[in-house]
């Protein structure tokens, strides 16, 4: 697994993101200066759990959906459906713009086909989990966006 993001400066970024252990899974977050931002840098945290940023080239774009009835279950939402286009495609994504509607949320996902080699897969992410869930605004004015992944 990549090291973890210093932690102390993330927050006060206008998008940045880190992990937090939790046991024998990772937690993700992304901080934003809005919602949107901060769940695209909690996906850029999903993909850092797998491989090293600088890794992953963007070739071809993917588009995809998720809704929820609240701000949480749509952060879940939203990373497991990164979660299942990573493992159907055999594709890692590396930069994501999202727009959040109400429940729903529409994305592009921008990536690349892994290539075991160059890549090296740290872990394999069984899914986003309802565990340390958390999507607020901060007291910086800043958005949170976490979860943990089961890997």
């Amino acid at each position: 697994m990549p090291p973890l993001s210093p932690s102390s400066e993330a927050a006060a970024r206008a998008a940045a993101w880190e992990h937090f252990p939790h046991g024998a899974d990772v937690g993700v977050r992304g901080y934003g200066s809005t919602k949107a931002e901060a769940f695209e840098q909690a996906a850029v945290a999903l993909t850092a759990v797998l491989t090293p940023l600088e890794r992953v080239r963007r070739l071809e774009s993917v588009d995809l959906e998720a809704a929820g009835p609240d701000d949480e279950i749509l952060l879940v939402q939203w990373l497991n459906a990164l979660v299942y286009e990573m493992a159907t495609r055999g594709m890692l994504f590396g930069a994501f713009r999202v727009t959040i509607e109400g429940d729903r949320l529409h994305a592009t996902a921008t990536g690349e086909a892994v290539d075991i080699e160059r890549h090296e897969p740290a872990v394999e992410i069984k899914g986003a989990t309802l565990t340390a869930v958390r999507v607020a605004q901060i007291p910086n004015g800043r958005w949170l966006a976490q979860s943990v992944l089961d890997v």
